[in-house]
Formats: structure tokens, C-alpha cells, sequence
């Protein structure tokens, strides 16, 4: 969509798209459809107008600064500082948040990057998987089980397993996933790993020997055969199956 009137467009906005499910461009970025419209309130953020449906947005929707009303690199920072390792309370406290505002940060970053990820990671050629599980605390408040208060409390003294995958030689994480040491965790963190990878891609799998880790392996790279019949076979007894990877 190329405008014909009034002064040309300055501000780009290629790399936005309307979010209205009823417009006709909508999901859509690179069409021309959208234009800058001033900053509402004298904030910060820019506005900006789909002249195919008449809506506005705000060029944060979609993203970790929408609806927030505290700066974009304080934000940042308060992430950058939990990826370093520093607690929530912690966190709080150094940057004059309060504690559960921290966490919702956490959450919605972790929604971001997880998105980011799925976008950016498929058709990988690797030859080697590092498997492993990491002993750390994480919470439930996202999926509803508990209130925010008790997700601070469990942050700090319930210990929960971090599942990861890594690419040992570029140092990418494949894959990660949290909860106890069980075949149904192995089973998710391997078919993440699946999903990544390029198509017919086997490469070589590291464990630190948990069992379940074989399973889930032969679930997804391993196929049945059939044994040869021995000798003085009869039809109708028993046959054996075999998994091979």
C-alpha cells in the first residue's frame, strides 16, 4: 500500500504489523499499511495507525514493554540482572521494584524468548547433544498452581531439576524444560531437541547415564525389527521384538 497523499512518510514501519484479528492486514509486516501517529500523552512510545482498518496501536505491542509504565532499560536491566543469577527479592531491592512486579517481568520475558527461539531454532545440522539436568528453583505462578507470594516463597527454598540440551561445540541451547528427574521429562526435553533439528539430522547424544535418557532416545530414533525366526519356529508361538537405534 503506497500513499498518495500528504507528506512522504518518514518514521519506518516495516517491521510492525496491525494486531486487529479483523483487519485485512493483519500478521501482515512490509505492506504500507501502517503510519506514525505522534506520541500519545507526551509518552514515550509511538503510535501508530493502520490506515486499513483505522486502528492504533502502540509500537510496543507484542513485546516486554507494553503496558509497562517504568523505563525500557530499567526493564532491561532488572532482566539482564536475573539472567546474571541475582534472586527476585534481591533484584527488588536494587532497582526500588517491588518483588512481584519483578516476577511478572520474568515470566513475560520468558514467554518472549521462549517465542524467539521457536522462530529462529529449526533445521539445525549438529553433530553432537550434550543432555543434562541442572538442580535449581523455578515457580508455578504462571500456570496458575500458586499465588505470587507463595511462587517467592518457592523461589527461594523449593528446589526443582532444569533440564537443557546443548550444541557442545557452538555452545547453542537446544532445548530446556523444568521438573523432577522423571522418563516423561527425558521424553519432552528429547522431542524438543527433534523438533530443532534438521530433517534425517542423528547426531551424537551425551548423557550423565540417567536411564530414562535411553528411552526417550529409542522412542525417537529407534525403530522395531523383527528377529530372524530360529530354529524349529512355529507359527503361532510368540515373536520377540527388538528396539535399534
Amino acid at each position: 500500500m503506497v500513499s498518495a497523499r500528504g507528506r512522504r512518510r518518514e518514521v519506518d514501519t516495516s517491521n510492525h504489523f496491525c494486531p486487529h484479528p479483523t483487519c485485512d492486514y493483519a500478521g501482515w509486516v512490509g505492506r504500507g499499511n501502517l503510519r506514525a501517529n505522534g506520541h500519545p500523552s507526551g509518552g514515550s512510545w509511538r503510535q501508530l495507525h493502520c490506515v486499513a482498518c483505522d486502528g492504533y496501536f502502540l509500537e510496543t505491542h507484542g513485546t516486554l514493554c507494553h503496558g509497562k509504565h517504568v523505563s525500557a532499560e530499567r526493564i532491561v536491566y532488572v532482566v539482564a540482572s536475573l539472567a546474571e543469577g541475582l534472586g527476585i527479592r534481591a533484584v527488588a531491592r536494587v532497582f526500588a521494584v517491588d518483588p512481584n512486579s519483578v516476577l511478572q517481568w520474568l515470566v513475560e520475558a520468558t514467554d518472549q524468548l521462549e517465542a524467539f527461539s521457536r522462530y529462529f531454532l529449526h533445521d539445525l545440522q549438529i553433530t553432537q547433544v550434550q543432555l543434562d539436568e541442572l538442580f535449581a528453583v523455578l515457580s508455578a505462578v504462571k500456570a496458575g498452581q500458586t499465588s505470587e507470594a507463595e511462587a517467592l516463597q518457592r523461589l527461594e527454598h523449593s528446589p526443582l531439576w532444569v533440564w537443557g540440551a546443548i550444541d557442545p561445540e557452538s555452545k547453542l541451547l537446544l532445548a530446556i524444560n523444568v521438573g523432577e528427574r522423571t522418563l516423561a521429562l527425558a521424553q519432552c526435553v528429547v522431542h524438543q531437541v527433534v523438533q530443532v533439528l534438521a530433517p534425517g539430522c542423528v547426531p551424537l547424544f551425551i548423557t550423565d547415564g540417567l536411564k530414562d535418557y535411553a528411552a526417550a532416545l529409542l522412542t525417537h530414533f529407534g525403530y522395531w525389527v523383527q528377529p530372524p525366526s530360529p530354529t524349529g519356529y512355529r507359527p503361532g508361538s510368540q515373536a520377540s521384538l527388538a528396539a535399534a537405534a
